[in-house]
């Protein structure tokens, strides 16, 4: 069927949401804007989907949401015995509407579905599925991505984002399904009668913050008077957040007016990502005005969370690098110090974090693994550790992108423990009367003066989709010899599954295959070029090393602009 063919179709079907129709009628003498609706249907990945809310194959809207929902339908009854699936969802626009409709779909198939009734932070949900027994589960949610975008998470039984063996199976499952035709669903009011569709009660959140409060390293006599400016960026995080803190003793806390109610639109907030600060400008101007010691931001899924601390300039953003061996050694510290270090620690980071991390973990002789981007990678680790009977071994894991885990309670990044242990880390070095930045200039000290860098290229549409492929394609084939004035030393190609040394000699990659290159430099400095998995973006990670912050940032800019040079020559060339 063309783009045309399946335009017609909608505008006759398309009726069960009615903001549907006119948003189709409206496009009708726009074939661009028909080719970028229905040139291909949304991917699902191991992330599910995600895409902009409206109507179209390659929109989120309730038929692709149901697609999607019975196609994971059949792949659950065909693999568990009486399966059963969690649903949560977050405070983007038609997130209700849309975890109502997949409830709907799973009881029509006979799955019995528990939902939380209220906007809930993901980690919760992966947390949820563990404790109820669950065959799975899914979170309506785009994390940080701007309001016009929405999503549907997929977690397997092991509360861990799917594989990618899944994915593609249920991705099977979803291309045999005629949204129009093939659907099953029970009215959700008559599945709540029925016994189909449950709410997930309050007992269980009681049970995830009480898991989440296993993960506090700080003594009940220290001091916890930290004056704390948090902001939810009017998402999930304001249902557990708070409370959590407060639980802890860290109760003066203020939250910005405009940015504590769940919203959608994200009015004061376009881009509510706490990696951007932008997204962080109500929140800054708070701690200003309240003269608060510490700013924490969640997204709307409450995955993620971002803080600023008061420096002499201000407040300072602490990067998710900075943070995440902030919080390592944080750890690794008072674990040693209590003498509940475990035997033979590990520590879990992806491909794009920090190598400072390493060199941190060595340091307390915690072993420190690679994995690739995705905090599922991670959660995988902590499920090989429980299957050999070590799940106490593991200590923390993080991603350079503001995501952190403490514990193997929850098998996702968790800004709810990210922010208590923030808090925690926070009011131990204040009680020596030390901020968060003279510990990280003592740890650069230490360990070296590495600097990050994230790059974001933008490729909207079919056009910009194909021209990223191909631009990845292109740098696959003819990699540079240097970046940032540094010999390119080494190559890994993440989906040739080969590191390979610039006099050709090449060691297997034992990672699975993904779109990525990993470029090592000269002296320590890296480069990794990657497609985006939730949105149209190639995104270029750069890390530089040296004896000084000024020298590393030196490399840094250097870097950037010879990554922007061959990013905007390869554009050219496909």
């Amino acid at each position: 069927m063309n783009m045309q063919e399946n335009y017609r179709l909608w505008r006759e079907k398309a009726t069960q949401d009615a903001d549907l129709t006119p948003e189709l009628q409206s496009i009708a003498e726009k074939p661009a804007e028909i080719e970028d609706r229905f040139y291909r249907e949304l991917e699902f990945g191991t992330g599910g989907l995600r895409g902009v809310i409206g109507a179209g194959t390659n929109r989120m809207n309730v038929y692709t949401v149901a697609k999607a929902s019975q196609g994971y339908s059949r792949y659950c009854v065909g693999k568990f015995t009486n399966p059963q699936i969690a649903i949560a969802y977050d405070s983007r626009i038609k997130s209700d509407l849309f975890a109502r409709a997949a409830a709907e779909v799973f009881a029509g198939n006979g799955i019995q579905v528990w939902m939380y009734p209220v906007i809930m932070p993901t980690p919760s949900l992966s947390f949820a599925v563990r404790d109820l027994g669950c065959s799975g589960g899914i979170v309506l949610t785009a994390s940080h991505n701007p309001a016009k975008y929405n999503g549907y998470k997929v977690y397997g039984p092991d509360g861990c984002q799917i594989t990618t063996e899944a994915a593609a199976e249920i991705q099977r499952r979803i291309d045999e399904v005629d949204p129009f035709a093939d659907v099953i669903r029970v009215d959700f009011d008559e599945g709540m009668q029925q016994g189909r569709i449950h709410w997930i009660g309050e007992e269980t959140v009681r049970r995830y913050l009480d898991a989440v409060a296993t993960a506090s390293v700080l003594p009940r006599e220290a001091d916890r008077s930290v004056s704390i400016v948090y902001t939810p960026l009017n998402g999930a995080g304001i249902s557990c957040v708070p409370r959590c803190l407060k639980e802890h003793g860290f109760t003066n806390i203020v939250i910005p007016t405009e940015q504590r109610d769940p919203d959608g639109n994200f009015p004061t907030c376009p881009y509510p990502n706490p990696e951007v600060r932008e997204a962080l400008a109500v929140g800054l101007r708070w701690a200003e005005q309240t003269g608060s010691d510490l700013l924490l931001a969640t997204d709307p899924d409450c995955d993620r969370v971002g803080a600023a601390v008061k420096s002499r300039d201000g407040y300072t953003l602490i990067s998710g690098n900075e943070m995440g061996v902030l919080l390592l050694d944080f750890l690794c510290k008072m674990k040693q110090k209590a003498g509940t270090m475990p035997a033979n620690p590990v520590a879990v980071s992806t491909i794009v974090t920090t190598p400072m991390a390493k060199k941190v973990a060595a340091h307390y002789g915690v072993e420190l693994i690679d994995v690739l981007t995705g905090f599922k990678f991670i959660g995988e680790q902590i499920g090989l550790l429980e299957s050999r009977g070590e799940a106490e071994r593991y200590l923390f894991g993080f991603e350079e992108s503001y995501g952190y885990l403490s514990g193997s309670f929850v098998r996702d990044k968790d800004a709810v423990n990210g922010s208590l242990l923030i808090c925690e880390l926070f009011s131990y070095y204040k009680a020596q009367g030390r901020s968060l930045l003279d510990v990280l200039d003592e740890l650069y000290r230490t360990f070296g003066y590495y600097q990050s860098r994230l790059l974001s290229f933008s490729f909207e549409g079919s056009a910009g989709f194909a021209k990223m492929n191909a631009l990845i394609a292109l740098l696959r084939e003819h990699a540079p010899a240097q970046i940032g004035g540094r010999n390119v030393e080494e190559i890994a190609d993440y989906q040739r599954s080969i590191r390979v040394t610039a006099d050709g000699m090449g060691t297997p990659i034992l990672l699975p295959k993904s779109n990525v290159l990993r470029f090592f430099l000269a002296g320590g400095n890296e480069a990794v070029v990657r497609p985006s998995g939730t949105e149209p973006k190639l995104k270029v990670y750069l890390t530089a090393t040296a004896k000084t912050k000024e020298q590393s940032l030196q490399i840094l800019d250097r870097m950037e602009r010879e990554m922007n040079a061959i990013v905007a020559e390869d554009r050219g060339n496909t």
